[in-house]
């Protein structure tokens, strides 16, 4: 037994306090580490861990097709037709490849050069970080004729590596759930955010094909696959934007095991948009590659500009990037990037490489395209003129603006506090508002500047061309901050809130997303550190008697009309259940969002009247609803509900489904319900991606909740004298009746 004494035994550090984190349990105690946050962009790099691996089969030159699946139960598929991962036991580890590549951290053929050229699975913890991070996850391998199949919880395998049928195909695919105890605030992919990374993807990777499904809403497909590559990518981005000459600059090299791809294209727009990529990894930050070839791109321009002499003198750097698109794609096969994020190249080789190529390749072009090439260096020459306006038009506006009284505007109505951290400068539109705002001001710390009209559109204006606009020349000399990236200092900011209040209609909300544009554009520090706010003025005054009440929107204005319909009057069902007050406002308020809702099964040419019926169903019944049997028992259901609302003739169908199967491979059943709506005939599916839509959803729960007022008829009867106002046959009347 020890002899310390008891608190120096407590405080004693020796290897018993050290925990051995075995496996995956790292990935599942610092989730952060590896894929950044457990939030939504972490949830959704699950996905693009397990695509990457099918990338890297097609960039090898073995996988030409893949597959994205959200099913509607929320989980989430990835299939390829690769060579399928390795099925046979591993030499060293004495299990499966398929156990070893998801269950060891570090463990792929990644790390082998002979196996992947390139890959954007740099760090090779990939589908063993998605695994440990899922609730259960499942893999199936097609490969040498026959399909495997193996399972996981939460990392940890359900059994060894089965072979559970025959296939003559090859490929891969990866089925999971994400953990909701680690991913708490994040429950379903978001299918935009899929779509714009797949599609990413196919462009930087020529001739492949992605497909994908979204079973949530209803089982939607969307393909992408572009046989040009970055430069259908290039066109793509410039597609709105007035390209300034047809065809984008595009070529690729390959040497010293490196390859380069490049597309290029101006436009008649002022932006710089360059988007660059390592082994498909989006490198936001930039890198030693985009050092290249910026440094390219102004050498070689600069150099045919002046040996044709098209300029007197040496072109800048920030001139040749106005109105330029480019996509640099390039892939090595180890890169150096800096920190975990891998957003920013650190390879040095790699900047002489690129500058080496473009510089070969866009002075040729510039001298076999001499008509493309002059319309570059005027569109530049022109970027260098109206650099040196915007430069005299800053120095105008910084001699105006010297802070002192005398020269603030005259239609600024200023207040007498001098200092910053107390004064308010409010923005309106037109002198009308601006007279009502001067009388209503406290003229110790609140200022208000009118701003006639609609402000010039920043985003699609020359620097010179925007100050040349008075009301932003008036707005810049009241801040007194100065303006753009050189002058601005926000130290001289002469108001440290900066409210933009407009009127609450079309015309106000333009104006208001205007001013925020220039203020971001122009003025970011100032939106950074939080000085600039939106008043939002109501949009109704409802007045009764000597009360009087302001609303901000339609949605308040509708909410405090149903308040005044049921003030006063209960609803009585046939078996006596009676509501009124707050639990009757929740239920009209909750009802009246039917008609919307069926709106949309209508455009998709579905009966409402059938879909009602499915969303009075019970809900849990439904969901279980795969089978022929259980089917048959909604259908009995619904043979007793439909005659009450549809007149005529109508079918109810149960049969197999042509495009689906459940887990153990057997065919899964639908059914679906024939009904003429004003002489149109509709069929209408019950399916498990049906029931899945949230919109489905929200109508089943507000049916499900109106279950509480009781059974149809309702009568409205006025609580004071207890006299039926209306009769209502069904609960969804009850919103229209007091209404």
């Amino acid at each position: 037994m020890s002899n310390l004494p008891a608190q120096e035994e407590h405080q004693r550090y020796d290897s018993r306090q050290i925990k051995v984190l075995e496996g995956l349990e790292a990935v599942r105690k610092r989730p952060g580490m590896y894929i950044g946050d457990t939030h939504d962009r972490g949830y959704h790099h699950l996905v693009y861990e397990v695509i990457d691996n099918s990338v890297d089969e097609a960039m090898a030159g073995y996988c030409s097709e893949i597959i994205v699946t959200v099913h509607a139960d929320g989980s989430l598929s990835v299939e390829d037709n690769g060579r399928g991962i390795p099925t046979d036991i591993h030499e060293k580890e004495k299990i499966s490849g398929v156990e070893v590549v998801m269950t060891k951290l570090h463990a792929g053929g990644k790390f082998e050069k002979d196996a992947y050229k390139v890959s954007g699975g740099l760090h090779g913890v990939g589908v063993s970080v998605v695994n440990a991070l899922s609730e259960w996850l499942k893999v199936e391998v097609r490969q040498n004729g026959k399909i495997y199949g193996m399972s996981f919880q939460r990392g940890h395998p359900d059994g060894r590596l089965q072979e559970i049928g025959t296939s003559e195909s090859s490929g891969t695919k990866v089925t999971f759930y994400p953990d909701h105890t680690i991913f708490q605030n994040t429950k379903a992919f978001n299918i935009e955010t899929l779509v714009h990374r797949v599609r990413e993807l196919a462009f930087l990777n020529a001739g492949l094909k992605f497909v994908i499904i979204d079973e949530v809403k209803g089982g939607k497909s969307q393909e992408f696959c572009f046989e040009g590559g970055i430069k259908s990518f290039a066109t793509y981005i410039n597609k709105s934007k007035n390209p300034l000459f047809e065809e984008p600059v595009h070529f690729k090299v390959e040497r010293d095991g490196m390859f380069l791809e490049i597309a290029l294209q101006y436009n008649k727009e002022y932006q710089e948009n360059i988007f660059s990529y390592v082994n498909n990894i989006n490198t936001t930050e930039g890198g030693t590659h985009l050092v290249g070839f910026r440094s390219a791109l102004t050498r070689s321009v600069n150099s045919y500009a002046l040996k044709n002499e098209l300029v007197k003198s040496g072109i800048q750097g920030e001139d040749t990037r106005e109105g330029l698109t480019a996509v640099i794609n390039l892939r090595i096969p180890e890169p150096q990037f800096e920190g975990q994020t891998k957003t920013k190249l650190g390879n040095s080789e790699v900047k002489g490489f690129v500058e080496q190529i473009v510089g070969e390749r866009l002075s040729l072009y510039l001298e076999e395209n001499p008509a493309v090439a002059r319309q570059i260096v005027e569109k530049i020459v022109e970027a260098a003129r109206a650099r040196e306006a915007a430069r005299k038009a800053r120095e105008l506006v910084r001699r105006k603006g010297a802070l002192d009284v005398a020269s603030l505007p005259g239609k600024l109505a200023d207040c007498q506090n001098e200092n910053p951290e107390e004064a308010e400068l409010f923005i309106v539109e037109g002198d009308s508002a601006g007279g009502s705002a001067k009388q209503g001001r406290d003229k110790q710390n609140q200022a208000v500047l009118p701003l006639k009209g609609k402000i010039l559109n920043v985003e699609k204006a020359r620097f010179d061309k925007m100050l040349a606009f008075e009301e932003i020349r008036t707005l810049v000399t009241a801040l007194g901050a100065g303006i753009g990236s050189e002058d601005f200092d926000l130290e001289k900011l002469r108001y440290h809130k900066i409210v933009i209040m407009t009127d609450a209609d079309v015309d106000g909300s333009h104006i208001r997303t205007l001013l925020l544009t220039f203020f971001y554009r122009q003025m970011y520090e100032l939106v950074a550190r939080g000085y600039l706010y939106i008043a939002q003025p109501p949009l109704y005054k409802i007045k009764r008697g000597k009360s009087e009440r302001y609303i901000k929107n339609e949605n308040s204005f509708s909410d405090l009309i149903t308040s005044g319909g049921i003030d006063g009057v209960s609803i009585v069902a046939s078996d006596k259940v009676q509501t009124e007050g707050e639990a009757l406002h929740k239920q009209v308020l909750a009802l009246q969002k039917i008609p919307h809702l069926l709106r949309i099964f209508a455009v998709e040419r579905c009966d409402p009247r059938v879909v009602l019926k499915f969303a009075e169903l019970d809900q849990e019944l439904i969901k279980r609803a795969d089978s022929e049997a259980k089917l048959l028992e909604i259908k009995e259901q619904l043979d007793r509900m439909l005659p009450h609302v549809i007149d005529g003739d109508y079918s109810i169908e149960v049969k197999a489904s042509t495009n689906q199967q459940s887990a153990n491979g057997h065919a899964k059943f639908e059914l679906l319900v024939g009904s003429r709506e004003r002489g149109v005939w509709k069929t209408t599916k019950l399916t498990q991606q049906f029931i899945a839509r949230e919109d489905f959803i929200e109508l089943a729960e507000i049916m499900g909740s109106a279950r509480q007022l009781g059974q149809a008829p309702f009568a409205v009867v006025e609580k004071e004298t207890g006299n039926q106002v209306a009769l209502c046959t069904s609960a969804v009347e009850i919103a229209q009746a007091i209404d």
